[in-house]
């Protein structure tokens, strides 16, 4: 393992250390580091919470800031924040107008912020919850419910956080952020495998000319492992899954992302998207919002995915407007 490391087992806090050391605009709630929170809350807005495992960077912490999220639980490397985590942020950032958990489709995570919710409503603190599921090699079409939630949660956190920002009451917030769950798809492709500082060692292996389509950002099996092909022809088969679920014949307008899992170049990305961008025009897509870079990691893995949110009147402005995080800014379109 070469990693900037000292001890692994304090990768996480002293990782977190320096974030607050360079941005002022973020805090902790409480003496624990993995209650990240906003500096500055805003009162009488609808509180966004997310949380998740270390080791995904800019997910899940990185998208606290103005217009978008008021906190997030910060977990170990791929696991997930504990409940008292998750209650403690969202004391902190309940502003009077309740709370909304937002977070991927994982056991512990659901678990966790399940029993969050529920000690917070014993509080007098309103919740409500919205899941991400947009990884579509995880499970069919009918069957969107056990799909993990990956880079496509960007969307919701984009769309829920400028809702929030015009003071929106939980329930309209609640229900953005579920509209564009239910209208974002995600497929990505792995090059090669990651390391947990703790473990020290690779967590899968995938061999010198292979590459694993489907795969989870923790290293969950993929849909298919083949002889490595040029990028159009990669894109082509995982845009053929995305492809496959939206259709472009009312709503045509789409976002975006083409996210880097921690050591693909950007260069590579804008190749990825170049062919992404040909097939949905083909498919009679009209792209409105591109995002490109690393939104979700996964440690140093080498592999991208391919997010796409169907977009109509509703979603557009709120995707279109600004935010301003440690790790994400935007001017308003």
């Amino acid at each position: 393992m070469k990693k900037f490391v000292n001890d692994p087992e304090n990768f996480v806090d002293e990782m977190l250390d320096g974030i607050y050391r360079a941005h002022p605009e973020v805090t902790h709630a409480g003496d624990d580091l993995r209650c990240f929170v906003r500096s500055k809350q805003v009162p009488g807005k609808v509180g966004l919470v997310t949380g998740g495992g270390s080791g995904h960077l800019p997910l899940f912490l990185g998208y606290v800031g103005e217009n978008m999220l008021d906190g997030a639980g910060v977990g170990g490397v791929f696991q997930s924040p504990s409940s008292e985590q998750i209650l403690e942020v969202t004391r902190h950032v309940d502003q009077g107008a309740g709370v909304l958990y937002l977070y991927g489709n994982y056991t512990g995570d659901l678990m966790n912020f399940d029993m969050a919710g529920e000690l917070a409503d014993l509080e007098g603190i309103k919740t409500a919850t919205v899941v991400g599921r947009d990884d579509v090699a995880s499970s069919v079409p009918g069957e969107e419910h056990k799909r993990r939630g990956v880079a496509g949660i960007f969307f919701l956190y984009k769309a829920a956080g400028a809702a929030a920002a015009r003071m929106m009451p939980l329930e309209e917030v609640a229900r953005i952020a579920e509209k564009a769950s239910a209208r974002t798809r995600t497929i990505g492709v792995a090059l090669s495998p990651c390391i947990v500082p703790e473990v020290g060692k690779p967590g899968f292996e995938i061999g010198e000319n292979e590459m694993e389509i489907g795969m989870g950002i923790h290293g969950e099996p993929g849909i298919s492992r083949d002889a490595l092909a040029p990028a159009d022809e990669v894109v082509d088969r995982m845009i053929e899954r995305i492809l496959a679920e939206q259709d472009y014949t009312q709503d045509k307008e789409v976002a975006v992302l083409v996210n880097g899992l921690g050591a693909t170049p950007l260069e590579e990305l804008y190749i990825l998207y170049r062919r992404t961008a040909q097939r949905l025009e083909a498919a009679g897509a009209q792209i409105r919002h591109t995002f490109i870079g690393e939104f979700a990691t996964s440690m140093e893995m080498a592999g991208a995915s391919i997010s796409v949110l169907q977009l109509d009147s509703e979603l557009e402005p709120l995707i279109a407007a600004g935010g301003d995080t440690p790790f994400f800014k935007k001017l308003a379109n």
